[in-house]
């Protein structure tokens, strides 16, 4: 029976090895492996999985595909809701979203659908461009993180004229700056996505910042763009506002890791300057925490998880966690930072924090971390990485008219992306503040139908 097969491992490198290199984690399935675990589905009449999915993958379809050894097929099922299949393989929390909600993992192990729609993206032949209806109407898409890729490449397969415009010299937001190398390879994978979406016809243009190299009114009024959809994600770092922030050897996690994956600084071929010291902490306890504190580790850090509740709470995905501790990452629970501690000369030498215990749950659910009094001690540490979360960055709200934002930051949207202002869209982070990749494409594309809608009344 397909239920009694057991769940086919991934084979990764040895993590004494990895944690020394860039190089991929996992080393994905081959063919054999991947259509023994494609005939673990059990093909349900109501696929959970699929509601789970925030871009509705047809998920028993493309395994199907993948079970008869037709590999160019599942990729043209998974191509009709997903444009970013080998970056979502690699980086969805599939463990709470689709395989979250596979009805094997009642009472044993998921599919492994995330490892399957990876296999696809990296072993499906490359379509031939397919020429499509052209309706000439513009688009302007801001940002070309997931949300506005997303975005843009419904929109072009409907025919319209799509530009995204990035602010940085490469495109990809948070999948070019923010996630490590060694988890999405950025020239094997992410640029080839990139290529893909280009080949729709998708026009990118770089290094412009929308609302100081150019505003929107200004792409309406003189570019002629018809609707505008702001994807620009959740940039803007937050911090503790504790003593000793402002010390040579504190970063952001948004700063450290693109440092060193957009300015390429983990290579010595690069003379991009980042400072990860001897001894690191770094702060925080989710996914963006794991990726900074495992690239500390590769720069060569003895590193350390700083985080005030236990295991039990930590929002980072499993494998994440599991990986890190895999490669030698301390993890000090209960823990939180209280002060940042400084040389004669301004850089950081330690990090005071004081013990913590659980206390009533909070409005999240969440049992809140309380201090005990008494219990401060110090960790010697040369780095200090904060990854806190981030929030949207307030530029385009406050250099257009009409667009209101959140207490929160992020911009006022409904359901469908549509915002304050009549023709302007938004979705992903910078709407919802800081999110998972797959989210930010659901709203791309719920806001690309939105677009699509608005022009044909318009």
């Amino acid at each position: 029976m397909a239920e009694r097969i057991p769940r086919v491992p991934v084979r990764e490198q040895d993590p004494k090895v990895r944690a020394h290199n860039f190089d991929e984690v996992c080393y994905g399935y081959n063919l054999e492996e991947a259509t023994t675990e494609a005939s673990r589905c059990l093909h349900c009449k109501n696929p959970r999985c699929v509601g789970a999915c925030p871009v509705s993958i047809k998920i028993p379809e493309f395994i199907a595909k993948v079970k008869e050894g037709d590999i160019d097929g599942a990729a043209a099922v998974i191509a009709e809701d997903s444009s970013l299949p080998a970056v979502c393989g690699r980086v969805c929390p599939q463990e709470t979203q689709c395989e979250g909600s596979c009805i094997l993992g009642v009472k044993g192990e998921p599919v492994a659908i995330g490892k399957l729609e990876r296999f696809v993206a990296d072993h499906a032949s490359s379509p031939e461009r397919k020429e499509t209806f052209s309706n000439s109407r513009k688009v302007a898409v801001i940002g070309s993180g997931p949300a506005g890729l997303a975005c843009a490449s419904d929109l072009a397969k409907w025919g319209y004229d799509v530009t995204i415009f990035e602010a940085l010299h490469k495109a990809g937001g948070v999948l070019e700056y923010g996630i490590p190398e060694f988890r999405l390879p950025k020239e094997k994978v992410l640029k080839r996505e990139i290529d893909a979406v280009r080949k729709l016809g998708v026009k990118i243009e770089t290094d412009v910042i929308i609302g100081r190299t150019v505003t929107i009114d200004s792409l309406i009024d003189d570019e002629g763009f018809e609707a505008i959809f702001v994807g620009t994600g959740a940039g803007l770092p937050k911090f503790m506002g504790i003593p000793g922030e402002n010390l040579n050897g504190v970063f952001s996690a948004n700063e450290f890791l693109t440092r060193n994956n957009l300015m390429k600084a983990f290579r010595e071929d690069y003379m991009t300057p980042i400072h990860a010291g001897r001894k690191c902490c770094v702060i925080g306890g989710g996914n963006v925490a794991m990726d900074a504190a495992r690239t500390a580790l590769r720069l060569g850090a003895d590193t350390s998880i700083i985080y005030r509740r236990t295991e039990v709470e930590l929002p980072a995905r499993k494998e994440e966690v599991h990986h890190a501790k895999e490669e030698g990452i301390d993890f000090r629970m209960l823990t939180n930072p209280v002060e940042i501690i400084g040389d004669e000369n301004g850089w950081v030498k330690a990090l005071r924090c004081i013990r913590m215990e659980l206390g009533e749950p909070d409005e999240s659910g969440r049992r809140s971390p309380v201090p005990i009094p008494g219990s401060e001690f110090e960790i010697p540490t040369e780095t200090v990485i904060m990854a806190l979360g981030t929030a949207p960055n307030p530029l385009i709200v406050n250099t257009t008219d009409g667009l209101e934002a959140t207490r929160r930051g992020g911009l006022v949207a409904d359901e469908e992306g549509r915002t304050t202002r009549e023709g302007i869209f938004a979705g992903g982070d910078a709407v919802t503040g800081a999110a998972t990749v797959i989210l930010a494409m659901g709203a791309g594309r719920k806001a690309a139908k939105a677009i699509d809608e608005y022009l044909k009344n318009k």
